[in-house]
């Protein structure tokens, strides 16, 4: 979706109570050249219509209960888009004389999903929230390199307005790497970057240092028991 394009964002929240609270999200937005039709449940993204591949994608891991939702879905999409643009044009009329509204976002985050382990793979999250309009723009560096590969979700509409976006990077950590995620977008007047050290961060997983320490407690804790119970059989014995 290009950013400079007017986009049309429809969205709608319904809370359900049953032994909570929860909250369904559904998402209709358009431009010129592209579309996106996305439903979430509680923060999380359960399926999305996409356009090239004309089919809806559910992006959900492998652990959970498959969930589809009724035939047609896809059709409703393409039906949608065709609502949204015409809503585009009237939108766009009526707003010509007004300024278009960019937001920054307002924090990016690199982070890893797994402990770091040296040799096995992980995965590199660089996280975009509180940005509009959406979509941010998300590139990987390895060692000053760029990197290809990486994956990006489709923009998810906060509570408060303003989108979140994840990008992810498979990895297997090296000591002595460094990774770098970059972010653009139409309000930043310079792209943001973060860097994830590997070796910084393996320093700051607990690791032996803990362990030995409780190891050494421990330790100290029984020669303690075994000296108080010398001396208490000792006074028993002299009395």
């Amino acid at each position: 979706m290009k950013m400079k394009e007017l986009l049309l964002f429809l969205s709608c929240v319904l809370c359900v109570s049953a032994d909570g609270q929860h909250e369904d999200i559904g998402i209709i937005a358009c431009s010129d050249s592209d579309g996106e039709m996305m439903y979430g449940l509680d923060g999380e993204e359960i399926g999305y219509a996409d356009f090239n591949k004309q089919k809806f994608i559910y992006p959900q891991p492998p652990f959970i209960d498959p969930f589809k939702y009724v035939e047609g879905t896809y059709e409703q999409a393409v039906t949608f888009q065709q609502i949204c643009r015409a809503n585009l044009k009237v939108v766009r009329e009526a707003m010509k004389d007004f300024p278009p509204k960019h937001i920054a976002p307002s924090a990016v985050m690199i982070y890893t999903r797994d402990e770091v382990e040296f040799g096995q793979e992980n995965t590199l999250i660089c996280h975009v929230t509180g940005f509009y309009p959406a979509p941010v723009n998300v590139s990987w560096t390895k060692n000053g390199q760029k990197v290809t590969g990486s994956s990006i979700n489709v923009p998810y509409l906060n509570k408060d307005g303003p989108f979140t976006q994840i990008s992810r990077l498979q990895f297997t950590p090296q000591l002595g790497d460094v990774y770098s995620c970059t972010v653009k977008h139409l309000a930043l007047t310079q792209p943001e970057t973060r860097l994830y050290d590997v070796q910084a961060s393996a320093q700051s997983n607990p690791g032996v240092g803990p362990a030995a320490f409780c190891g050494v407690g421990l330790t100290v804790g029984l020669l303690g028991v075994a000296a108080g119970t010398f001396f208490l059989i000792k006074g028993n014995e002299c009395s």
